[in-house]
């Protein structure tokens, strides 16, 4: 929808993905959106170079969200938000919307 405004696909998916649950791992987009693991972190490396989202640890996980120094954050948000509510309901439930679970499951442990 906005690929072409930001460039690529991927970024797209990863902001709208942020706007709605704040935060995410590069294996949780991949899963979710169906794509190759480099090309999404490839993006979340493009865009924490430009000091749009910022990078913690979570155990071994690298968890990324927006980063609050980003001086047109609250700008962005809302031009997110708007063009996100624009999307029809079915493919915000699919791609987007907050699942239950949202750390990795520890390696070998039983479900």
């Amino acid at each position: 929808m906005l690929e072409e405004l930001f460039g690529n696909p991927v970024i797209e998916k990863i902001l709208f993905y942020l706007v709605v649950n704040q935060k995410c791992y590069p294996s949780q987009l991949k899963k979710i959106f169906q794509i190759p693991l480099y090309s999404v972190q490839r993006a979340f490396m493009r865009l924490e170079k430009g000091g749009i989202i910022a990078r913690s640890q979570e155990g071994k996980t690298a968890m990324y969200q927006f980063n609050p120094r980003y001086p047109f954050l609250e700008k962005l948000k809302n031009f997110l938000q708007n063009a996100y509510n624009s999307f029809p309901e079915e493919f915000r439930e699919k791609y987007y919307e907050p699942i239950t679970r949202t750390r990795p499951r520890r390696q070998g442990k039983p479900l």
